[in-house]
């Protein structure tokens, strides 16, 4: 009876632990196949146990030694080692919430020593981009967007000099971005849809990236005479919804390689420089909710490319021929500003009160510098101006959207 009775105890003694530690017992993984394996199985499993919240269900598969087969991550063999490791994580949308709505990354992404991408859009991750992070020999992608990371901007990520994509949208990073953002050797950098205050750096046009987002944040000043060295990498670079101010720079001309530049919703004042006759690659153009004004630049309505361009909400004055054909094309918006003639402008007493105010652009003769090369007809805009008895209502339309390039995709918190 006694053996009986204690093997019964051991027996609903054991069954006891498996209840209350059932996830526990399920995770005890077997034999790995290197050591990279069983370190990435000890800290998936440190983080598994911070989630509160996984409404997909990632978790659920997090069981047993086969990380590789684990929901969200990747494994390859990595080159210098010749193992097999975690080489990825991909989180995007998983909605991931951490107790006391805290979930931080320390501990994670920086304790999986081999990661190339970590995509992580769309999650509750709070806190910031730990110290190690950057140690990361082959760590080319790094995305926590829409996420709700906060304090300065992330300078850990400053270190990580192979990295090719850098996504901190969506989150409340403040404070500064510092210059050095602007050395790395990125294809995207999109710091959209935060809370950077402070003048863009000077340093801006040293930037490698192809698509450039500074969206919605609190940007002032004026955008630097650096961007020309940009001329041969920068697509796509999006300037609005911020405190932008000051004239346009004609250097924003050197972009040969741009085929979407917007920096509507700021402050901005001043004519457009001549020197927007050489985006010949332009294809979207928004120059909408500033205080531009002058004529609507007839050498820009000209370029071959052009699918959308925005100058609506500003106080512009004047216009020519070839503006007027894109307005019939519903290519052109020019609502809400000074013209004769056309509907939907701005009262006379509003147009006056603006002009009362004298108002010039500093380095104003630079405004008339055209550095591209070929020949550009429309320039003379003097003459091509189209009379007030020209313009009718039915000659004017409103803009009819287009198809979204890569960088308004990131407007939203779930795109890219």
């Amino acid at each position: 009876m006694g053996t009986i009775s204690f093997c019964a105890s051991l027996l609903l003694a054991t069954l006891f632990l498996h209840l209350c530690f059932q996830q526990e017992v399920e995770a005890q993984p077997g034999p790995f196949i290197n050591n990279r394996l069983r370190n990435a199985f000890n800290v998936i499993q440190a983080f598994k146990r911070r989630i509160q919240s996984d409404p997909k269900n990632y978790t659920g598969t997090w069981v047993g030694n086969n990380v590789c087969k684990y929901k969200g991550f990747t494994c390859a063999v990595v080159p210098d080692l010749k193992k097999l490791t975690v080489i990825g994580v991909s989180f995007n949308g998983a909605l991931f919430g951490g107790f006391n709505n805290r979930l931080p990354l320390n501990g994670f992404i920086d304790r999986l020593e081999d990661l190339v991408f970590f995509h992580a859009n769309s999650n509750n991750f709070t806190g910031t981009v730990p110290r190690g992070t950057a140690r990361h020999r082959f760590f080319y992608e790094l995305d926590l967007s829409n996420n709700k990371l906060t304090g300065g901007f992330p300078n850990e990520t400053l270190a990580a000099t192979n990295l090719t994509f850098l996504d901190l949208r969506f989150n409340s990073f403040n404070a500064t971005v510092p210059p050095k953002v602007f050395n790395l050797d990125v294809d995207l950098l999109f710091l959209n849809n935060n809370n950077f205050q402070q003048r863009l750096p000077g340093n801006l046009g040293s930037t490698r990236a192809h698509y450039l987002t500074f969206a919605n944040n609190k940007f002032v000043g004026s955008i630097p005479r650096s961007i020309r060295n940009a001329r041969n990498t920068l697509y796509e670079v999006l300037f609005l919804g911020n405190r932008l101010s000051g004239c346009l720079p004609y250097e924003i001309g050197y972009l040969k390689q741009a085929t979407v530049f917007d920096v509507s919703s700021n402050i901005l004042t001043g004519p457009i420089p001549n020197s927007f006759a050489c985006l010949g690659k332009l294809e979207y153009l928004s120059l909408a909710s500033n205080q531009f004004y002058g004529r609507v630049p007839e050498a820009v309505c000209g370029l071959r490319h052009l699918e959308r361009f925005n100058a609506a909400n500003n106080y512009f004055t004047r216009i020519g021929p070839a503006c007027m054909t894109l307005i019939r094309k519903k290519i052109l918006d020019v609502r809400g500003n000074c013209l004769p003639g056309l509907p939907n402008q701005k009262t006379a007493a509003q147009c006056a009160a603006f002009f009362s105010i004298p108002r010039t652009c500093p380095r104003r003769t630079r405004l008339s510098i055209i550095p591209c090369t070929r020949s550009l007809s429309a320039l003379n805009e003097t003459n091509a101006d189209i009379n007030e008895d020209q313009l009718t209502t039915k000659a004017y339309n409103i803009q009819a959207p287009a198809e979204a390039p890569r960088t308004y995709a990131t407007l939203m918190p779930h795109g890219h």
